[in-house]
């Protein structure tokens, strides 16, 4: 129904930049929001970023503020996450999610992507 594939993750050292993408196909006019989260070994799906479609709201995880961007492209069916600064805490598989309200709970997103892992080295 809705397919999201994510790429763009890799290995890096401390203080490094990726840039993760995110493209939306098949019923994209149903997305309202696209948001991204990230998990680490052991430990609970955490949320990072996400953004309306339409670009007039954003929200991000305290710990990436001033570190990370989100943005999109012209036809809103691509999704981005520019990650600066990384962190070796910032490593974790990194998943796409799309849903209907903005917000950090996992169960607000029906549709996700397969992941990409990101690691930092230190």
């Amino acid at each position: 129904q809705v397919q999201l594939v994510e790429s763009g993750g890799g290995l890096v050292q401390a203080g490094g930049s990726l840039r993760l993408s995110c493209a939306a196909s098949g019923r994209t006019f149903s997305i309202y929001f696209m948001v991204w989260f990230r998990q680490a070994p052991g430990k609970e799906r955490e949320f990072v970023a996400g953004m309306s479609r339409s670009g007039s709201n954003t929200l991000y995880a305290d710990s990436v503020k001033g570190r990370f961007t989100i943005s999109t492209d012209n036809a809103k069916n691509t999704v981005y996450l520019q990650m600066n600064n990384l962190k070796p805490e910032d490593t974790a598989v990194y998943y796409c999610a799309a849903g209907g309200r903005l917000s950090a709970n996992v169960r607000d997103y029906g549709h996700w992507g397969q992941g990409t892992q990101v690691t930092v080295s230190s």
